[in-house]
């Protein structure tokens, strides 16, 4: 029964209750036409994907992971491990505690690098000339400005000289001087990067490593036979106010295909030169930090490639970037016309060489491995049937690292064998990056743009 309520009338007034209340007289309630409404609980909402992400059997096979080092004699105490889908872990072991990461370190310094220029970029090398042209000779000096770009190699160096021999330059009469940092097949002093571009523009002085790299190019590749007479001299300084003029602007593969690069190989030497283009180790940290939302106290770092046991991360950290660095690259898709993934700049299991050649880990898993003489590291994305994407982290410390790679591909494929195998290749763990096939081709000439063609 519902109450009667008695209002005095000098209250209302002689108005109408609702009236003296503020909403007016009542009207009648239409009811709800919620047929067409769904309204059963998003898998993508925060509390849903948290209570689904909690899985015992997951919990019992890290668990079983952890109980196996201890047998085997390695510390639960120096072991970290992240296993997650999206934001949530599903397992974990000490994964906010920062330990040794190894090459995860390069995680960072794609996320840094990505954050910095986009996937697209391209780094930049000139070539021009200081002195006069007659006739197909430069009477004067051969300039060569260097731009940051980590994989000038043996077919850059080719390409760039036939470029050079279609403008007609056939003979420096002058010396080759290398400007501004200019690296090339991974070496640290531009004296020697000199003296590899220098031998690499004249055929008749090619050896093996050239001729090796020259077989690899398309067939027909012109061989360039640009003689130089003087020597390498080298200023870390830009030559741009001193030069004549400018020959050729050559561009780097873009940098989704210049980190893939890197990261299959593990290339420290390539590591340090973006880091260092970056900014430095510290622009690194920062800029993760900042993009990535990683806590200070979970990252350390004193170098871009990994050496180092004080190179230190958190297992979430880890996992953090990476997805990070996966919603740069799917974002990407707004401003080019090519959607990238994560498996466009990291090695993918059964696909690709380098690290994880001969590694257990089921195929298509995209991978970032590590390893220093007490360390060995695994990080990456595994697509699975029931939960997707699931993304993970494993850091270890102690000897035997063979041991450790093999529990590390073990545990990988009892998570998969829990979840199930994927049926196909997830779209956002597909790859359309494939160094050596068009348009990501070492030596593609069409990456030199003609500044300056001389007067014949």
């Amino acid at each position: 029964m519902i109450p009667v309520v008695n209002v005095p009338s000098g209250i209302t007034g002689g108005r109408a209750l609702g009236d003296v209340l503020g909403f007016g007289r009542w009207q009648p309630v239409q009811g709800l036409e919620l047929g067409s409404v769904d309204i059963r609980p998003s898998r993508e909402s925060a509390w849903v994907r948290e209570t689904i992400a909690n899985d015992p059997a997951a919990e019992a096979i890290v668990s079983g992971y952890l109980s196996g080092l201890a047998s085997a004699g390695y510390s639960p105490e120096q072991q970290g491990v992240w296993v997650a889908e999206g934001q949530f872990p599903v397992a974990q072991h000490q994964g906010e505690i920062p330990r040794s990461a190894a090459s995860i370190t390069k995680v960072a310094t794609t996320l840094a690098a990505l954050a910095t220029w986009g996937p697209m970029h391209r780094f930049e090398t000139l070539v021009g000339w200081q002195g006069k042209i007659e006739n197909g000779v430069l009477n004067g000096d051969l300039i060569v400005e260097g731009g940051n770009d980590p994989l000038f190699v043996w077919e850059e160096a080719i390409a760039l000289g036939n470029s050079l021999q279609k403008l007609g330059i056939r003979r420096v009469t002058g010396n080759l001087i290398v400007a501004n940092g200019f690296n090339m097949n991974f070496e640290t002093s531009s004296g020697t990067s000199g003296l590899l571009l220098k031998q690499a523009l004249n055929a008749p002085e090619w050896d093996y490593a050239i001729e090796y790299s020259y077989a690899e190019m398309a067939p027909g590749t012109p061989q360039p036979t640009l003689q130089i007479d003087g020597q390498v001299q080298t200023t870390p300084d830009s030559f741009k106010n001193q030069a004549s003029g400018w020959f050729i602007r050559h561009e780097s593969l873009p940098l989704v295909a210049v980190l893939k690069a890197m990261n299959i190989y593990s290339n420290n030497i390539m590591a340090q030169q973006i880091a260092d283009a970056v900014g430095g180790t510290e622009a690194v940290m920062s800029k993760v930090e900042k993009v990535a939302g990683i806590m200070p106290d979970e990252i350390s770092l004193s170098n871009g490639s990994g050496l180092g046991e004080e190179n230190q991360m958190s297992p979430r950290a880890a996992v953090t970037m990476l997805q990070k660095i996966q919603d740069l690259l799917r974002s990407s898709a707004n401003e080019t016309a090519q959607n990238f993934t994560i498996s466009d700049i990291f090695p993918i299991t059964g696909a690709d060489g380098g690290t994880v050649r001969g590694r257990g880990l089921p195929p298509n898993a995209v991978v970032k491995t590590g390893t220093l003489a007490v360390v060995s590291a695994l990080a990456g994305a595994l697509p699975t049937q029931k939960r997707g994407v699931v993304w993970f982290s494993l850091l270890n410390y102690g000897s035997d690292l063979d041991g450790l790679r093999s529990r590390q591909d073990q545990i990988i494929s009892a998570l998969e064998q829990r979840w199930g195998k994927a049926t196909e290749i997830p779209p956002e763990l597909q790859t359309t990056v494939r160094i050596g096939v068009d348009p990501y081709k070492l030596g593609d000439e069409r990456r030199n743009q003609a500044i300056y063609k001389p007067a014949n």
